[in-house]
C-alpha cells in the first residue's frame, strides 16, 4: 500500500550511521544521499533495496516520536537487526520474540532510535 515513508530526525549523520547499521541485516542499504546544499535546507537520506522506501530528514524541532516496522525475510534477520540496532546505539523497547497476541507467528524486535522513534523489524512466517 505505501510507496515509501519519511522520519524526521534530528541529526541526520547520527541517524545515517544508526539506521545504515540497524537495516543491513534486514538487506536495506543506502541507495540516496540529498546534502543540504543540494536541497538549500536540509539532508536527506534514502534507504532501500533498489529503491529509497525509507527517508530520514533533518528537522531541528520534531513533533514526537512514531513506530516504523521493517519486514524481515527470517527470524534470524530480526534477531540480526535488533542485535545490529542495539550496537548502533539504539535502546531495548522489546526483545526478539514471538508476538502471540497479534497473531501466533507475529515474531518481532523493537528499539528506539537515537531521536526516541519505536523501530521494528517483524516476520509474519513460521519458523
Amino acid at each position: 500500500m505505501l510507496d515509501h515513508l519519511g522520519l524526521s530526525v534530528q541529526d541526520v549523520e547520527r541517524a545515517r550511521a544508526f539506521y545504515l547499521a540497524a537495516l543491513a541485516p534486514l538487506g536495506y542499504g543506502i541507495v540516496l544521499e540529498v546534502s543540504a546544499q543540494e536541497t538549500g535546507a536540509t539532508a536527506f537520506v534514502g534507504f532501500g533495496a533498489g529503491k529509497p522506501d525509507f527517508w530520514i530528514g533533518a528537522k531541528p524541532v520534531l513533533s514526537g516520536p512514531v513506530h516504523v516496522a521493517f519486514r524481515a525475510p527470517n527470524r534470524a534477520a530480526v534477531n540480526a537487526f535488533y542485535t545490529a540496532a542495539l550496537a548502533a546505539g539504539g535502546r531495548d523497547n522489546g526483545p526478539p520474540g514471538l508476538r502471540t497476541d497479534y497473531h501466533p507467528n507475529y515474531y518481532g524486535a523493537f528499539v528506539i532510535d537515537p531521536d526516541g522513534h519505536n523501530v521494528e523489524a517483524v516476520c509474519h512466517a513460521p519458523e
